[in-house]
Parts: structure tokens; sequence; C-alpha cells
């Protein structure tokens, strides 16, 4: 099985925006989904968000906190664990990746108003690439939807 790893070029709506809908995506296609972040804080950041970010909906998930980790279908961490056997990874906050080999997809969402963000996503970008996985790039447009650019 070939990975994917898709690149999401955050440049108009900000992470909280932005990452329930591709969030949503993946359920829709009955993906399980670990969101890796880069603290502890933004973690539960996150946690508290997923369950409010909308009037009428909330995207069922979970945090070691709550355990249960391998019954959560969206499953938030800032380790390299993955407790509930995802199919796609989110790397968000300039999370280090794990070893990617065993999801269907990665998918890093950088902060392109980040300049340090940026460079360390061509990076990440080249590892992939040398790693021969399938490489995708998406910048988001100013409407906030997304337009693939490779």
């Amino acid at each position: 099985m070939t990975v994917e790893v898709v690149f999401y070029h955050l440049l108009h709506k900000p992470l909280e925006l932005a990452l329930p809908e591709l969030l949503q995506k993946c359920l829709d296609r009955d993906w399980k989904v670990v969101v890796q972040t880069g603290s502890q804080e933004r973690c539960n950041a996150l946690d508290a968000h997923l369950w409010t970010y909308r009037d009428d909906s909330f995207l069922p998930h979970g945090t070691k906190a709550d355990g249960y980790a391998e019954q959560q279908p969206i499953y938030l961490t800032n380790e390299q664990d993955n407790p509930n056997a995802a199919d796609v990874r989110f790397l968000v906050d300039r999370a280090a990746p794990p070893a990617l080999n065993d999801y269907k997809r990665a998918i890093y969402m950088f902060d392109g108003n980040d300049q340090s963000a940026v460079e360390e996503a061509r990076g990440r970008w080249k590892e992939a690439k040398a790693d021969g996985f399938q490489i995708a790039y998406w910048q988001q447009t100013e409407a906030g939807g997304w337009e693939r650019k490779a």
C-alpha cells in the first residue's frame, strides 16, 4: 500500500476552522484518524474546540484522558502513538511525524503566514518524496476552500 502524503497550506482560515472540515471528510469515508499536535496545550484546546466548533454539530473524538482510545473515531494526541489504528494521521503545529508507512494518508497542515513553518513543510515534502510516497499539495483559497497546486 502506498501512503499518500498531503500538504495543506493554511493562508486565510486558521487551523481551528479548516481542520474540522477535513476531519469530517475522513469520517464520511469511514476512516479512523489520529491528530498529532505540537504540544499538550494545543491538544487540549482542539479537544474542547471539536465539541463546540459548530452550533449544530460536533466531531466525535477522544484523548488519552478519556480512555477507550481504540474506540475513538478521532484521537487527539501530542505523541506519536496510534491507539485507534487510524487510517489517516494529521500533523499540525509542526508535530514531528512518526513512521508513516502504516497509514493510508498522512496530512501536514501548516501556517503559510509563518515562514519557519513553511520551510519545515518544504523539508517534510522532500523527505516524503525521497521515501517514495505519493505527494499532493493544496493551498487555501481566499474563500477558505482548497486549490490543488501539485
